[in-house]
């Protein structure tokens, strides 16, 4: 089967692999659609990051580069496991990409088992990917859509890291959230903010991602930097207060410094993005101001609260997909659109066999 395999940073290599054998507790999964997540364009302009490097396996996964890549995917179960009997071929699922020590509680008794040792993630740190036409997983990381349309159900893995960022902030419907950056994730943690009730506005340099972000009902109001004061701003859509939370998804310090400067006294921001390179951070404003700054990773005990979001109407995911592309068109028309001309794009979906 065809597989996008990563070697180093810059390497990423289309290749003819052999099928992944459907063990015990496991299940097989033809992947529809995979998406390009920003994690994966870090990986290849600054990793390795989260991928082992050739060499030197990972602890729990026993795999080091090369690896498949994706872990943003949806499909259609062909084959199950001894062992599991509540999945069926032709389900609809979606896969929560976690590799984990076997004896992590990965239950709603354990709130952090996102945060165990050695923790990493199906198409980053081994276990195949979603960037190839099958992959195989355990039962536990696999979660049934219904009759979702596949294509959208590629984002819900996306929309589960903007739905935990939300509950890390401590959010609540009435509040008012200024999100710094309108890419895929800054876009889709804005929808799960208006799903809950929060005034949104997001700071975005690109118009196109400006406009997606009023087209698709995500924001209630768009920012765009270089020609507003984004801090003088939010005041004034706040009657003076601030935002009471802010979320920084862009890795850029400029943006972080912004959130400091919008946010209220005792206010919250949240850090979604990955970051390549260590930042530079004002204490003093931090200090002065009691901000609390919170870092927030993937997701826990997240993706059935998100499913459900989106099959109650609640969140429509159509809007954020730009284009979809074959395997064979990753680099040159996935990466490095995402990287050169990002602006033009928000969400870009492979699917494995076109």
């Amino acid at each position: 089967m065809k597989a996008a395999r990563y070697y180093d940073r810059g390497d990423i290599r289309i290749e003819d692999i052999a099928e992944p054998p459907v063990r015990p507790g496991t299940v097989g999964i033809d992947v529809a659609y995979c998406g390009i997540c920003g994690t994966d364009l870090h990986e290849y302009l600054d990793g390795p990051i989260f991928v082992p490097p050739a060499g030197r396996p990972h602890p729990v996964s026993g795999e080091s580069a090369p690896v498949t890549l994706g872990h943003e995917m949806s499909g259609v179960v062909y084959a199950v496991g001894e062992g599991v009997d509540d999945l069926k071929p032709g389900d609809r699922v979606v896969v929560e990409p976690y590799i984990l020590r076997p004896d992590v509680d990965t239950s709603e008794n354990n709130p952090v088992y996102h945060l165990s040792p050695d923790m990493n993630f199906i198409g980053l740190g081994g276990r195949g990917g979603g960037l190839a036409e099958k992959i195989v997983v355990e039962r536990r990381w696999v979660h049934p859509v219904g009759d979702l349309p596949l294509d959208q159900a590629a984002l819900i893995e996306p929309l589960s890291v903007g739905y935990h960022a939300f509950q890390r902030s401590g959010a609540k419907a009435g509040d008012f959230a200024l999100v710094g950056g309108a890419g895929p994730i800054g876009l889709l943690t804005c929808a799960v903010l208006k799903a809950m009730g929060v005034e949104v506005a997001v700071s975005e340099l690109s118009s196109l991602r400006r406009q997606k972000a009023l087209d698709a009902k995500a924001a209630d109001h768009v920012i765009d930097p270089a020609a507003a004061d984004v801090p003088e701003e939010v005041r004034r859509l706040t009657g003076g207060r601030g935002a009471d939370v802010a979320f920084e998804a862009t890795s850029v310090n400029a943006v972080l410094d912004t959130l400091f400067d919008a946010i209220k006294p005792g206010g919250v921001i949240t850090v979604i993005s990955i970051w390549g390179r260590p930042a530079s951070l004002d204490m003093q404003k931090l200090v002065l101001k009691e901000v609390d700054l919170r870092g927030t990773i993937a997701y826990v005990n997240s993706h059935p609260q998100t499913i459900k979001l989106v099959q109650e109407g609640r969140i429509d995911l159509a809007p954020f997909i730009t284009r979809t592309i074959g395997l064979d068109r990753l680099v040159s028309e996935g990466f490095e659109t995402l990287i050169h001309h990002n602006e033009t794009a928000v969400k870009i979906l492979v699917d494995p066999r076109r």
